[in-house]
């Protein structure tokens, strides 16, 4: 039982993550825009599954939403040592000493990293907002970096951690600078992988494909315009996703049907992708 700070954790892929470390009896560090729906999620969280969550409001577009949340990755195991008693790792079930508080969780050190939060670019990049592309480019990129390099010394010197990112399997494709973001995801989660080998500290990247959660609808993207079978429930991406983290695995792909497009992207030449994928209409993009 430790404690894990997600990001983007008020939907989809995030939220479904939160609860399953929740049931786990893991407390938890929530992060999101939305302040008010953060506070929701946490007192759902801290209700029903009884772990203690500390809320942290960030825009991860922006330079002081950064700062703010690596600062909170930053938290010591010294300062974690003088909480109080009940901020030690509580016990599950009965006789346990209940769930901690906000204030508790706060001067925990985190044992998991999961950088989620993300965005459909939604735009052609020649024609598109070079704004839109900016606030893209520090979510899903620089945010990762930043969140990790605040998070791993510490992971490091306590001698066990886990960062886990969440990529795509666009990774592989030519579809616009959304999957060049998750293409240096994907990269730099192995080599952070290999950089950790031997620390007690592992890092997964997970690579899901279309998954049902907020994500097209806030893109004006439908559903519908891809079959029922493509689609994955954000539960099974985040079972899939932990138990990864679980074995030290670094490379996750949900399900059967997406790791042989994940093989067959691999296999093709790139010529192929990019006529292919690389000519996808900006709806067609996930």
């Amino acid at each position: 039982m430790g404690t894990a700070l997600i990001t983007g954790a008020t939907a989809g892929i995030g939220l479904e993550i939160a609860w399953q470390l929740a049931q786990a009896h893991h407390d938890l560090v929530v992060v999101a825009r939305d302040e008010d729906r953060l506070n929701q999620v946490a007192t759902e969280l801290h209700q029903l599954a009884g772990v203690g969550v500390q809320v942290l409001p960030a825009d991860l577009s922006a330079a002081a939403g950064r700062r703010a949340v690596a600062d909170r990755l930053r938290q010591s195991q010294e300062q974690a040592a003088d909480a109080t008693p009940a901020a030690t790792p509580a016990s599950s079930g009965a006789g346990g000493r209940g769930p901690r508080t906000a204030a508790q969780v706060a001067v925990r050190p985190v044992d998991l990293l999961v950088n989620n939060a993300g965005f459909a670019v939604g735009q052609p990049f020649a024609s598109g907002s070079i704004e839109q592309e900016r606030r893209a480019l520090d979510v899903m990129v620089g945010a990762v970096m930043e969140l990790t390099h605040a998070a791993v010394p510490g992971m490091v010197e306590r001698g066990h951690g886990a960062v886990l990112n969440i990529a795509s399997v666009t990774a592989l494709t030519a579809m616009g600078t959304y999957a060049a973001h998750k293409a240096w995801v994907r990269t730099f989660t192995e080599g952070l992988a290999s950089e950790l080998r031997g620390t007690g500290v592992t890092a997964t990247v997970v690579n899901p494909g279309l998954t049902h959660s907020e994500f097209h609808a806030r893109a004006g993207m439908e559903e519908g315009a891809w079959p029922g079978i493509a689609w994955l429930r954000a539960e099974d991406v985040a079972c899939e996703a932990l138990a990864a983290v679980r074995r030290g695995q670094v490379i996750c792909t949900p399900s059967a049907r997406y790791q042989a497009v994940n093989a067959a992207l691999r296999l093709s030449p790139r010529w192929l992708v990019r006529r292919v994928a690389g000519h996808a209409s900006v709806r067609t993009r996930y």
